[in-house]
């Protein structure tokens, strides 16, 4: 992780791009209090939206199952009570 100041990256903005596309790097441009911005590669914001869709899907998978399963177990109580 290189941080840097705004300032500092108008002045070698090439060599910071340089630094994040080849060697994975993340960025961090102070821009005051409590402020700033992060550059990645795109390589690394992909590979980031990908992690992100598959933990929401994985998620999703485990809600469906569970609600699949509630509704098994409703059938399935509905089943006693009529056999009673």
């Amino acid at each position: 992780m290189i941080t840097t100041t705004l300032s500092d990256f108008r002045k070698d903005i090439k060599t910071y791009f340089k630094k994040i596309t080849e060697n994975f790097e993340t960025l961090i441009i102070n821009r005051g209090k409590d402020s700033g911005v992060v550059i990645i590669s795109l390589d690394e914001y992909n590979s980031l939206m990908a992690t992100r869709h598959e933990l929401s899907s994985a998620s999703n998978e485990k809600r469906l199952d569970a609600a699949i399963e509630k509704l098994k177990n409703k059938q399935t109580f509905e089943k006693i009570l009529l056999e009673e």
